[in-house]
């Protein structure tokens, strides 16, 4: 018998509880075990992309000066070149980690997967609606929200409250 809200993967070939997607770059199903790792990947990517495009903005005004007044040297040409580049990839990173980022906020807030907002089993069911704090602490595992984003630590399940225990 499925549990509820589980779905199996043909890529894995796993049956995976509140399975939310398939993602390449973990090579593995994003569900209710690791969705706060997917969280947290997404997190921490979006704040190191920001914290390199800043440098790399910084470097660029820095060197914008040099190459002003040598024009003539070959390595300044092809450094901006490479920065400009950089830059370009960097923005293209952080927007679409940022709308990841919020689309998977989002599937928390909801309560819904992604593979539930797919099919539109979310809108024939009639669950009630949970507080954002309970969707979170069930994902992240705690109701410490200091802990959502410590990235090492074990995450431990939630004993779901009993008026909620048949809606799971």
């Amino acid at each position: 018998m499925r549990p509820k809200r589980s779905h199996h993967c043909s890529r894995c070939g796993h049956c995976v509880r509140r399975m939310d997607h398939h993602c390449p770059w973990i090579n593995n199903c994003v569900g209710e075990d690791n969705h706060w790792l997917f969280l947290q990947l997404c997190f921490y990517t979006e704040l190191l992309t920001s914290y390199a495009l800043m440098f790399s903005f910084c470097h660029y005004y820095y060197f914008l000066p040099v190459k002003k007044r040598n024009l003539d040297l070959f390595v300044v040409r092809h450094e901006l070149a490479i920065m400009r580049l950089a830059a370009f990839m960097g923005i293209t990173m952080l927007v679409g980690i940022t709308g990841l980022f919020y689309t998977q906020l989002i599937g928390i807030i909801t309560d819904t997967t992604s593979i539930e907002k797919m099919s539109n089993c979310c809108e024939e069911i009639s669950r009630p609606r949970k507080p954002w704090q309970q969707t979170f602490s069930e994902v992240f595992g705690t109701r410490w929200k200091i802990l959502w984003f410590i990235p090492f630590r074990q995450r431990q399940p939630l004993r779901v409250p009993y008026h909620f225990a048949n809606h799971v």
